[in-house]
């Protein structure tokens, strides 16, 4: 599924066996298989939102792609898994989708794999979980700067929960509390006028 993903250009480079072992480090990273709604953020060609899918099968999954050829893949990756009566392709922006009453506050966990730079992925993410819940972003190894200011995150009700390293790095995000009705900013507001900048890295 992957390699059609690949040839299709909907899936970085790179053997099908990395991008499905990078998945199950993210979810050995939330350290518990989630029972009810996860959303992944920017899906593309299934990562890592579909190798989920068939780790954690008591969840229903939504999968949110902008894209409509990526989206289209999507539904039938779905159909050809069997997986497609618990997992939703939603096709538009993940600024919209937070917008939505189905969605809003439901889901238990958030995932991200490059969708965008952290005050984009958290805005985005932040809306769709429930409290308690966790944003589980992958992140470049070893950075040594700040990219998750505590300050910056609780306007969205989020706190740090930890960050997880091995064969790849993730940050854990917790909503701690309701995220306010004021985000998502309406689509393409949160890139072009993030909550907070990351300092370039220095040597």
């Amino acid at each position: 599924m992957l390699a059609d993903a690949q040839r299709a250009g909907f899936l970085g480079g790179g053997p099908a066996t990395e991008h499905v072992a990078h998945s199950r480090a993210m979810a050995i990273a939330l350290g518990g298989a989630p029972s009810e709604m996860v959303a992944d953020l920017g899906t593309g060609g299934g990562v890592p939102g579909l190798v989920l899918a068939l780790l954690w099968p008591d969840a229903v999954i939504v999968l949110i792609e902008s894209n409509r050829r990526r989206a289209r893949f999507l539904h039938e990756a779905t159909a050809r898994l069997g997986v497609a009566d618990r997992v939703t392709v939603l096709p538009i922006r993940a600024e919209d989708a937070g917008r939505l009453s189905r969605y809003r506050g439901r889901c238990d966990v958030v995932t991200a794999r490059a969708f965008g730079a952290p005050a984009v992925t958290a805005e985005c993410g932040a809306p769709l979980l429930r409290v308690g819940g966790l944003l589980l972003v992958a992140e470049p190894p070893e950075s040594r700067v700040e990219r998750w200011p505590t300050g910056d995150l609780g306007q969205l009700g989020l706190v740090p929960a930890g960050r997880a390293e091995g064969r790849a790095s993730f940050q854990l995000l917790r909503q701690e509390r309701e995220c306010p009705d004021r985000y998502p900013r309406r689509v393409g507001v949160p890139a072009k006028r993030p909550l907070w900048l990351v300092p370039r890295e220095t040597c």
